[in-house]
């Protein structure tokens, strides 16, 4: 009786332990809608699994018109991604923006992806040409605010996952980009201001007014980051005002 009472809980916990990783698998995605015509040149099924494989996410492929995070379109407001078939393509992240999906515009502007879209020839000839690479120039401005008291919060707060300042050169994490290495992207600016809803911060972070409470089932893994929007605002004063990190050259790709 026993043996088998002790089977059906290591069942169960087995069973629950499947359907968190499966849910957590599945959050991971998001729904991008595409004309029928840039569909049926294989471009797409060509093109997506390569983000995926790179990124962990999985794109939902869905008609034009239909409910999505994303829409890659001609004649619509967006950035451009690719040219082919006659045409300018843009995409297009719905407000409010999913992180998923803004992963994907990031990976099409930069240099890997821009790669994939040009190796795309079927019958050795290039269907699809990618856009000009996005402009280097990092924002020209400074933000207001309490630029000291940002830097406070970010050693408090980040510092102890990312290298803020030379105070945290050795507790930081050597895995997590630098504050001055992120100051040095060209959308820095946007990074830091969603950071909450980019990978893995909304696991533990908490912005009053912003963010959604935690699941009492699914509690943080880490002790919570809770800030509030003005805090916020202090940390992106003090980002302003970093050196933007030399990198040297671009990284190359094998």
């Amino acid at each position: 009786m026993r043996c088998r009472l002790l089977k059906s809980c290591l069942l169960s916990l087995l069973l629950g332990t499947m359907i968190a990783i499966s849910a957590k698998a599945e959050t991971r995605s998001f729904r991008l809608g595409a004309p029928e015509a840039l569909a049926q040149t294989g471009f797409l099924k060509y093109l997506l699994p390569r983000f995926s494989l790179k990124t962990g996410i999985r794109i939902e492929l869905v008609p034009e018109g239909e409910a999505a995070e994303a829409v890659i379109a001609v004649e619509a407001p967006g950035i451009p991604v690719f040219s082919g078939l006659g045409k300018d393509w843009v995409l297009a992240v719905v407000e409010p923006r999913d992180p998923h999906a803004a992963s994907f515009e990031d990976w099409l502007a930069g240099d890997v992806g821009r790669k994939t879209i040009e190796a795309f020839k079927p019958g050795g000839t290039a269907i699809f040409a990618a856009a000009a690479a996005r402009s280097e120039t990092v924002r020209p401005l400074l933000v207001d605010g309490d630029a000291a008291a940002g830097e406070r919060l970010s050693v408090r707060h980040c510092g102890r996952c990312h290298m803020v300042n030379e105070a945290t050169r050795m507790t930081s994490i050597g895995s997590t980009p630098s504050f001055a290495v992120l100051r040095g992207l060209s959308n820095w600016h946007e990074r830091f201001e969603s950071f909450f809803a980019r990978n893995p911060h909304p696991a533990f972070t908490i912005i009053d007014g912003v963010t959604e409470p935690f699941d009492s089932n699914r509690p943080p893994p880490i002790v919570p980051l809770e800030i509030s929007l003005g805090e916020l605002d202090a940390i992106l004063a003090f980002v302003s005002r970093i050196p933007p990190a030399d990198l040297g050259a671009p990284i190359q790709y094998q």
